[in-house]
């Protein structure tokens, strides 16, 4: 796989909402508390490479990721071309002196971490900007691409979440990585409403995610996590009663129904298939004429928002959408 363009989307990973909403909060409030006491501290250039495990992954990786561009390198020690690249990235890591962080994940030891993250190999490279995880590429790459990916990397981070990135001194004593989200920002007006909305999905709850989603929007509608969270929950709530085979088997069977197609590609996406979710939506546009094609079309910008509008995969789907539209 080659190194992809940088999107703020987030994996989909439509089984752990609650958790991504949860670590994006915290990587706001963490993002708070730094800017409010000055910045981050100056930590050693050897911090810049850290290993970290599923105890410690929610401190080194999800509050730290509000600082800095925490950049995931999944290896393994009988993994022959982790072994070449886990090297160019600790080089890496040190050169860029403070613009990302490296963290090391030995996926023996950490076989809940590799399984959230949907690896099906190794070596597997992610980055997690603001409490949100992205996939940067997998399997082997040059140094130019890898140089490539991180500075796109670097650039959305700055560009859209204002990350500046850590203060290296040379002088620093290895080991004083200040901790990150040592004290809770101010609460947002809205936070009480999306601490009630994680909650029901917590519970199972998805009319009850789907309507606090919606009283925050009610009042603000602009509110990007909100608008996230809605797009999610309603996706999970729309799935949550569907018999998988007999929707793939009328989906394959009626390639102009709009509703077997619709169904069908919220089921792609909820299985991670983004890409499938999307092209069946494309090609049901393109087979369907009037209200049922109205109706596709609605449900793939819904499905836009559900992956993250910046996200190269939705890009491309709209350019796709609109030569089938015009």
């Amino acid at each position: 796989m080659q190194p992809r363009n940088m999107s703020m989307s987030g994996v989909v990973d439509l089984a752990a909402v609650k958790a991504a909403q949860e670590a994006k909060a915290k990587a706001e409030q963490t993002r708070a508390e730094t800017a409010r006491q000055g910045g981050a501290g100056a930590v050693a250039p050897a911090d810049l490479v850290i290993d970290v495990d599923e105890a410690g992954f929610e401190r080194d990786v999800l509050q730290r990721s509000a600082e800095v561009p925490v950049v995931l390198d999944f290896w393994a020690e009988w993994c022959q071309p982790c072994k070449q690249l886990s090297p160019v990235l600790e080089r890496l890591a040190v050169e860029y002196n403070g613009r990302i962080l490296l963290a090391k994940i030995d996926v023996d030891a950490n076989q809940m971490l590799m399984q959230q993250f949907g690896i099906q190999g190794i070596p597997a490279v992610f980055a997690v900007v603001a409490g949100q995880a992205l996939p940067l590429f997998q399997g082997a790459a040059g140094e130019d691409q890898i140089r490539g990916t991180l500075d796109q990397l670097i650039q959305v981070a700055e560009e859209r979440f204002g990350l500046t990135g850590l203060t290296v001194d040379p002088d620093a004593q290895p080991g004083a990585v200040p901790a990150a989200g040592a004290a809770a920002a101010p609460a947002g007006p809205y936070d009480a409403l999306l601490e009630a909305a994680v909650q029901a999905l917590d519970a199972g709850d998805l009319a009850g995610a789907v309507q606090a989603y919606k009283n925050v929007l009610g009042d603000d509608p602009g509110n990007s996590e909100a608008k996230l969270g809605l797009a999610q929950a309603e996706l999970l709530q729309r799935v949550q009663g569907m018999d998988p085979q007999a929707v793939r088997t009328a989906a394959a069977e009626k390639p102009a129904d709009a509703e077997a197609q619709i169904a069908g590609a919220d089921l792609d996406l909820v299985g991670g298939h983004v890409e499938d979710a999307f092209g069946r939506l494309i090609e049901a546009v393109r087979r369907t004429a009037g209200d049922d094609r109205d109706a596709v079309r609605r449900r793939l910008l819904e499905l836009f928002e559900v992956v993250g509008t910046d996200d190269p995969r939705v890009v491309n789907a709209r350019r796709a959408l609109a030569r089938a539209l015009f």
